[in-house]
């Protein structure tokens, strides 16, 4: 019997497989991806991380116990604490300094996913939120591990090694593995008609992560 999360993926597979498999993603794996689409990405995904904050600051509101509270308290803190600062730094490695991150709008793809996923927040429960947050957490680690699986990644020379190294390497893996656990734990307790819609939340978010990644093709 297949974990409560995989039953998710399963039933959305065309739309988990346009996402996990982008063209963006591919082109990441051979070292092709146009470098000006790369950095549209990166610094779309610094506003996203911003976004990603306030959607873990809701997980606090939302949490129903002192256990989830610290969850959220956690995830929250290394975003602000850490994460944004070493996204900074890579980005400046890109030559896209503090400033210009400052000075950044949002484009339309990180409007409508980030505000779906706070939406989802707002108008459901914490599982409905950790639901919306799934394909961005545990989908980058999973494109991670996929990438490293194909025969036409580029291992020497490739310029988006770090990015690939960073989502394969053991403590964004255990990050997938803790998020996943979680949610099978929570989702095991549901019934169907609670997973049918749950299912709506976690297809429309993976659709608007495809989306993220196009968003860095057609303005690059």
């Amino acid at each position: 019997m297949s974990a409560p999360f995989d039953a998710l993926i399963r039933d959305n597979a065309a739309d988990w497989l346009a996402y996990t498999e982008h063209r963006f993603v591919r082109e990441l794996a051979e070292g092709t991806l146009p470098e000006a689409a790369f950095r549209h990405y990166l610094q779309q995904d610094y506003l996203f991380l911003i976004q990603f904050a306030r959607a873990w600051g809701l997980a606090v509101y939302k949490s129903r116990d002192l256990a989830e509270i610290r969850q959220g308290l956690e995830s929250l803190k290394a975003i602000v604490e850490v994460e944004l600062g070493l996204h900074v730094g890579y980005c400046a490695s890109w030559g896209v300094d503090e400033a210009a991150l400052d000075g950044l709008s949002e484009s339309r793809a990180t409007l409508a996913y980030t505000r779906y996923v706070l939406d989802a927040g707002m108008s459901g429960d914490l599982v409905d939120l950790h639901v919306a947050l799934a394909p961005c957490i545990i989908g980058y680690g999973e494109i991670a591990r996929w990438i490293l699986q194909q025969p036409f990644t580029r291992r020497d020379g490739n310029p988006y090694a770090d990015w690939i190294a960073m989502y394969a390497g053991d403590e964004y893996q255990a990050l997938v593995a803790s998020e996943r656990q979680w949610l099978d734990a929570r989702l095991s307790t549901l019934d169907a008609s609670r997973m049918a819609r749950l299912s709506v939340v976690f297809r429309d978010a993976t659709r608007l992560e495809a989306d993220f990644w196009q968003m860095g093709l057609d303005l690059a």
